[in-house]
């Protein structure tokens, strides 16, 4: 019996301190952000505060208009997602499956709204939006932010269909299931994580969107990141943003955590391509 050498492997220093680096970048200033909203009194040199407490907790709950840019940021997100499922995956897949005229050439379009300036582009909506009426109002704001996830739920949902088993799909026909059929038991099952990655950018996007809410709603229509760069603006108060920054994470964190349990960490990570 022959023995097989022993494999030496090196280990990555490089590759752990670039990963160290990005970890930092990453979660320091998250936790500057979430020690902000749990502190009274931070004065500087102090490396850590001199005073924690929900002081700024009970005075930002407090407000009504906390609450109101809340669900106003819960409405919003929750409508652009929906009307951008019903409008994009069906367009998704067409893209994916049908060929006709344009296809390239209008499939290539949608990236159209992220290869200028953002800004100047929803300028240019508000002013036909200035016509319409729909300055300052709930479907002016949801317009606007449906442009933005067109990419999203576009291309993403693309890749999935196409990268369906079609021998599946092919057998299931030869064995008379008719065609909603195997889109629901056969194509839609193996792409349900990456539309569901799509979807949940899409959320995410959408509810911490802040030029188009600004543009077109403020300030008779207020969402939480607007409210939250005004009560910067207006008071100087650093525990304010953190506190309300802290709870824009609470939805992303909650639609993340219903994802895994929902899809699993491998069917999950498989709808983002790793």
């Amino acid at each position: 019996m022959t023995l097989k050498p022993a494999v030496i492997r090196r280990f990555d220093w490089m590759g752990l301190a670039f990963a160290s680096l990005l970890t930092l970048f990453i979660a320091l200033p998250l936790v500057v952000v979430g020690t902000w909203a749990f502190t009274e009194v931070w004065r500087y040199p102090s490396v850590i505060p001199q005073q924690f407490g929900l002081r700024f907790w009970h005075l930002t709950l407090a407000r009504n208009d906390v609450w109101e840019a809340l669900f106003m940021s819960l409405r919003l997100t929750a409508t652009v997602t929906l009307v951008s499922a019903l409008i994009c995956l069906p367009a998704a897949y067409a893209f994916a499956r049908l060929r006709f005229p344009g296809r390239n050439l209008l499939f290539l379009s949608f990236l159209a709204s992220h290869a200028f300036p953002k800004f100047g582009l929803l300028v240019a909506i508000a002013a036909i939006f200035l016509k319409l009426h729909l300055i300052s109002t709930f479907w002016g704001i949801a317009l606007i932010q449906l442009v933005g996830t067109l990419m999203l739920m576009i291309w993403i949902p693309v890749a999935a269909f196409q990268n369906v088993d079609r021998r599946m799909e092919e057998a299931a026909r030869d064995a008379g299931a008719g065609p909603l059929r195997v889109f629901w038991s056969i194509t839609l099952p193996q792409a349900a994580p990456t539309v569901f990655a799509a979807v949940l950018l899409t959320f995410v996007s959408t509810f911490y969107e802040t030029e188009g809410a600004w543009l077109i709603g403020a300030p008779q229509v207020v969402t939480m990141p607007i409210l939250m760069i005004s009560l910067i603006n207006n008071q100087m108060v650093v525990q304010y943003g953190a506190v309300l920054s802290v709870m824009l994470w609470v939805p992303s964190f909650l639609a993340l955590f219903l994802a895994r349990r929902t899809f699993g960490n491998g069917a999950f990570a498989k709808g983002f391509g790793a």
